[in-house]
């Protein structure tokens, strides 16, 4: 029973550990100054990969990241603040380097597509669900005098 719990536990370690396991920042890359290096690992978190473009270079195993990684090191090695690095980046390779685009005029649709989509389909629910009603409760209405004589017309006919 004791190896069980014991194997069980090192299992949870180690999956908890893997997202630790998963950076692909190589250790001749990582900065001496703990302080420089933590910022340096924010500003990657917040940078795309331009090959992978769904992952930050932090994450990211590309030659090209591992470039950026390097260049933002370089550039807060040389005591540039978090937001000329960004600057820097954004001017040579555009906004979609950040991972996350600022909201302006020009982003607007990006940022609001979620909600619309969102409003829409809660509008075609709510459009299905009055339909569904509608039909339920006119198949299940009373007949009228006017339709009992006609369908009581209809089977007389019918009848031998």
């Amino acid at each position: 029973m004791r190896k069980r719990l014991f194997a069980a536990l090192m299992i949870a370690l180690a999956v908890a550990l893997m997202p630790a396991l998963g950076h692909a920042v190589r250790p001749d890359e990582l900065l001496a100054d703990p302080k420089l290096e933590a910022r340096a690992r924010e500003l990657s978190l917040k940078l795309r990969c331009l090959v992978c473009q769904n992952q930050s270079i932090d994450d990211s195993d590309a030659p090209l990241a591992r470039d950026l990684r390097v260049l933002v090191r370089e550039r807060l090695s040389a005591g540039d603040s978090d937001t000329q690095v960004l600057e820097f980046l954004v001017k040579r390779y555009g906004e979609f380097v950040l991972l996350t685009p600022p909201l302006k005029t020009s982003t607007i649709l990006l940022w609001a597509s979620p909600f619309v989509v969102l409003i829409l389909a809660g509008g075609m629910l709510l459009m299905r669900a009055r339909r569904r009603a509608d039909a339920a409760s006119s198949q299940s209405r009373a007949l009228d005098a006017d339709e009992v004589a006609k369908l009581s017309s209809i089977l007389d006919k019918n009848s031998p």
